[in-house]
């Protein structure tokens, strides 16, 4: 079950950055569509959120596995990222994307804009990208 659900959150982080630029450029040309591609948007970054949950508790580096002996968290950059850096920041963008989603049902498109825009680059960063440091990258598509 594990490894289906890490593929699972692998697979939804190209749908959510695919409707969070979906999402950007109809807030930045002002469309009225904004209003359901934000709710998708909304509804997979919660779902996300979910799985990203379950993985952090009881996943294969979950917190309930502990640390290997000998580990210190902070000083290890592998542990740092899946445990600190990626919840943190993915955690605040889904808080971002939300807080997104109410100004774009009020068709507030400029401060919709800026949301997005900002966890977009937090969702950026705390992706684990193939070419990140110390094996916390992830392939490109599960299974690859």
């Amino acid at each position: 079950m594990e490894t289906g659900m890490l593929h699972l959150h692998n697979v939804l982080r190209w749908v959510i950055l695919l409707l969070l630029l979906v999402t950007l450029y109809q807030a930045f040309t002002k469309k009225e569509s904004i209003r359901s591609s934000s709710l998708w948007l909304m509804i997979a970054a919660h779902t996300m959120l979910l799985i990203g949950l379950y993985q952090f508790i009881a996943g294969r580096y979950g917190i309930t596995k502990g640390l290997p002996e000998g580990v210190e968290l902070m000083k290890d950059s592998f542990y740092r990222f899946y445990w600190v850096e990626h919840p943190l920041l993915m955690i605040v963008a889904i808080i971002l994307i939300t807080l997104a989603r109410g100004k774009a049902k009020a068709l507030n498109y400029k401060n919709t804009g800026w949301l997005l825009l900002i966890a977009l680059i937090f969702i950026l960063v705390a992706i684990p990208w193939p070419f990140r440091e110390a094996g916390a990258g992830r392939a490109w598509f599960p299974g690859m």
